[in-house]
């Protein structure tokens, strides 16, 4: 029985046998259980070109694929042709197409110890096929060009393994401090990424022939792999999709759409992409050449685009290269300074110092292009900002917003609209003046006091009222609100003394209060012992020698009468601390049948000590007639 199961299996090929079956195409010939065809379509065994059928140009069928990336069946007869050189002028051709072949076998470079003289011979091949591009009057036919992009795409198209980072999408902004992931594959990839870029720059590429083949599906394929982790990969696609972008008319709306939406994956959804910094380093060259006056796409690219991509938190990985095609944009249209100035507000940041530094820099490097009647329609809220950043306690933040008046253009703009600007930054230079820490902050502030005192010294003595009267009233706001409060709280206290109404009052300092509750002060407020807490109100009767405890603290401790107490005031944790609508309230007493909680949202435990029973109930209130209270208003 296991004799006739070997028998089914397959022999193995002798090495002549095998030898003479890749004579006609070593790297890509499939055996004889398979089929005795070419399996990429690239030679038969005679040595010709095949024609692959042009809506497929780099496809193969399952099992040709397999057999081509499966390398173990392939190094035993993976061996050098014959030099381009040696070969007469009739045959360099065919034999072009061959060794474009042989390169599409992918070997596994995670082993540096396997294939070691397979892997060479594809290396001298690559470097020959690379050198022959470059020979003078050669013509690319198509089936060259569809060979050619096939071989390119067996070798680049694959699966990006990505590095693992702990947090990464969460502490995105210190990336760009972690060493680069290199590729173990990049001795083959470069010369392959070298034969693509030689390949699309050649003048002798015909372009008509070549779209054919490097069309959307390729594009597509070819910007996937900018999110590898290798620079070098990168840099070598940003300069390949410029050609492409150059050469092939056709394809620059669909490659702009492209781009766009990998940002928009990249803003809205992942905020994690290796080559945001490269493909905006192509914008940049791309946006140079826009035609005037610019097309309403170009302006809905920037405000879509562009504009929310100071957003995510690694913005200092690609901050220059957007900074320069913001620029470009205004440059080239300088009514685009409004809509660029009131986005960078829009999402200018709040608790991240470094990255409002970088806007700072930005916003200098867009006013000293935006014109007068532009910059008076975003002043007021762009100056709002500005004063808070004169106010930062971040120094740097500071510092940078009292450089723009460094600026040459920037002091004519302010000096042209000072009536509208000194107005809402006078309170923030006055505030710094006084307060704050920084000496170097102090200094400046000073400066841009004395350059808007000298430029109009009765502005600035009105605006100088104006911040006076404006803090005598706020002192005198203040004053009365305190004021009001006192009697509302003196007015609450004189009711509950005369209704034995429950008061809410924030400083207690009472540990033991009488039943008659002086003064109608109830201490039961765990304003102290629970702080920021949420108020619920309970109503109870408590028996003899009975213990209320919240949260392991005595609220309530009665003596040997019974007590009735009202209107407590508890508090509910945030963020879940406890079961949403439940209080740890424990209750210990020697008359349990007298003891109750009643109300909801707040669940109890009533613990009898005589009779070691207990019983959840519900809670509401508290009020004292009877009883001595006993209160833990904590520390």
């Amino acid at each position: 029985m296991i004799k006739s199961l070997l028998s089914k299996l397959p022999r193995k090929q002798s090495k002549s046998a095998r030898n003479s079956e890749f004579a006609g195409n070593p790297a890509l010939t499939l055996n004889s259980s398979t089929s005795s065809k070419s399996s990429d379509g690239g030679s038969n065994k005679s040595g010709k070109p095949v024609n692959v059928p042009s809506s497929a140009p780099y496809s193969l069928s399952n099992i040709a694929e397999k057999f081509i990336r499966d390398t173990n069946s392939v190094t035993a007869s993976y061996e050098a042709l014959p030099n381009l050189r040696d070969v007469p002028s009739t045959e360099k051709q065919n034999m072009f197409i061959r060794k474009l072949n042989m390169c599409c076998v992918v070997f596994d470079f995670t082993d540096p110890t396997k294939n070691l003289k397979e892997k060479e011979i594809k290396r001298q091949t690559l470097v020959e096929l690379v050198d022959y591009l470059t020979s003078p009057n050669i013509k690319f036919s198509e089936t060259v060009i569809q060979e050619a992009v096939k071989m390119v795409s067996f070798n680049l198209f694959r699966e990006l393994i990505p590095q693992t980072h702990d947090n990464k999408v969460l502490h995105a902004f210190d990336v760009e401090e972690e060493e680069p992931c290199m590729d173990p594959s990049w001795p083959h990839l470069q010369i392959v990424y070298e034969f693509l870029l030689r390949l699309v720059a050649s003048p002798e590429t015909d372009a008509k022939l070549a779209k054919r083949y490097i069309d959307h599906s390729f594009v597509l394929k070819l910007l996937d792999l900018f999110d590898s982790e290798d620079p070098r990969e990168r840099e070598y696609l940003k300069t390949i999709l410029h050609r492409i972008y150059g050469k092939f008319m056709v394809h620059r709306p669909f490659i702009r759409k492209s781009i766009n939406n990998i940002f928009y994956r990249f803003i809205f959804e992942t905020e994690k992409h290796n080559g945001i910094t490269e493909l905006l380093e192509i914008l940049g060259s791309i946006i140079n050449g826009f035609a005037l006056p610019l097309k309403e796409e170009h302006k809905l690219f920037l405000i879509r685009a562009l504009i929310p991509l100071h957003k995510p938190k690694c913005l200092s990985m690609y901050h220059q290269q957007l900074s320069y095609c913001i620029i470009q944009f205004v440059e080239k249209d300088c009514k685009l300074a409004d809509i660029v100035i009131r986005g960078l507000l829009k999402y200018w940041p709040i608790t991240n110092s470094s990255k409002e530094v970088m806007f700072l820099s930005e916003l200098e490097e867009v006013l000293e292009v935006t014109q007068p009647p532009e910059f008076q329609r975003c002043m007021v809220p762009l100056f709002r900002q500005i004063a808070r950043c004169l106010n930062s306690l971040h120094f740097q933040v500071a510092e940078r917003s009292f450089f723009l008046w460094n600026n040459d253009h920037i002091e004519n703009l302010i000096k042209q609209n000072r009536k509208v600007i000194l107005p809402i930054i006078f309170p923030s230079l006055e505030r710094n003046g006084r307060n704050h820490w920084n000496q170097a902050v102090h200094s400046l502030t000073l400066n841009v006091c004395k350059f808007f005192s000298e430029l109009d010294p009765d502005l600035y003595k009105d605006c100088l009222l104006t911040f006076q009267e404006a803090e005598l009233k706020e002192d005198e706001v203040n004053a009365r609100r305190e004021a009001t409060w006192k009697r509302l709280e003196e007015i609450a206290a004189k009711k509950a003394a005369a209704s034995n109404e429950a008061v809410l009052v924030t400083n207690v300092g009472l540990r033991r209060v009488p039943h008659q509750l002086q003064e109608g002060l109830l201490a039961s407020s765990l304003s102290t012992v629970l702080p920021a807490f949420s108020c619920y109100a309970m109503t109870a009767t408590f028996g003899a020698n009975t213990e209320l405890r919240c949260c392991n603290t005595i609220v309530v401790k009665t003596s040997t009468w019974k007590s009735c107490i009202s209107h407590l005031y508890l508090g509910i944790p945030p963020l879940g601390y406890f079961s949403k609508g439940s209080l740890p309230l424990s209750v210990s007493s020697r008359d349990a049948e007298s003891t109750s909680l009643k109300g909801s949202n707040i669940v109890a435990k009533l613990r009898s000590n005589n009779h070691g029973g207990s019983a959840d109930m519900g809670c509401d209130g508290l009020t004292d007639k009877d009883a001595d209270v006993d209160i833990d208003a904590g520390s």
